[in-house]
């Protein structure tokens, strides 16, 4: 008993640690407003997607069609407007930069950002978007309350303006063309989006639950009642 509560103990130790980092490295993590059927809020957070994050970051599990379809989106309005690699509707979303390229530029591939929402939480990417400050000592001249020592840009910078690291407190230097509360809905929605991608069917899932234990209900009631009519007789 005692060699197993040993072993029990090694491992909680293990993999402990690996729970901190998911969440985010013990910071604190803000509730992202995910509201997958707030459809103004994805085609925003599609936007900005593709805007700022396509040109790095994939997406390959996810198509144009299937977005524009969920989305209530014309097929020639997702080509005009979202797609600026030549890509076709039915393509999914790949880079047009090559991965050695991104490598050399960035010391690592950036990677597919499909399922992060999944692998990192909602909360932890909204917290991360909205935690770059200024740090001249890092390469790319920014840090990350979230992810000590990142290797990325604050590709949002000209949206949020500078936000500098101050007695533990982010400020934000006003450059931006976004007031805090609009860069604050800007990433939501982004956020949003990266939700949806990380599971398509996830909000059709979840209307499909309530049908399902409305329908299990009237079956108990159901059930019950044949109970006992059955047995009835023999008590």
């Amino acid at each position: 008993m005692k060699k197993m509560m040993k072993k029990i103990s090694t491992l909680l130790f293990v993999i402990l640690p690996t729970f901190a980092f998911a969440a985010g490295g013990g910071a604190h993590l803000d509730s992202a407003p995910v509201d997958l059927s707030d459809k103004e809020s994805l085609k925003s957070g599609a936007k900005l997607f593709m805007d700022y994050c396509l040109s790095c970051h994939s997406a390959k599990f996810m198509r144009y069609k299937r977005m524009a379809d969920d989305l209530g989106m014309e097929d020639s309005e997702v080509l005009e407007n979202l797609v600026y690699t030549g890509a076709k509707i039915h393509d999914t979303m790949e880079i047009a930069m090559p991965e050695s390229d991104a490598a050399a530029w960035f010391g690592t591939t950036p990677p597919d950002l499909s399922v992060t929402s999944r692998s990192r939480g909602a909360d932890w990417l909204y917290t991360y978007l909205r935690g770059f400050y200024v740090d001249v000592s890092r390469p790319m001249g920014v840090n990350n309350i979230v992810f000590q020592d990142v290797g990325m840009p604050h590709v949002l910078a000209d949206l949020q303006g500078k936000q500098y690291l101050q007695e533990e407190k982010l400020v934000v230097d006003g450059s931006g063309s976004m007031t805090p509360d609009e860069y604050d809905k800007a990433v939501g929605d982004l956020v949003n989006f990266l939700v949806y991608v990380g599971e398509p069917i996830r909000a059709y899932r979840e209307s499909l639950g309530w049908y399902v234990l409305i329908f299990l209900l009237i079956l108990l009631v159901v059930s019950y009642r044949l109970k006992k009519e059955y047995w009835k007789d023999i008590h």
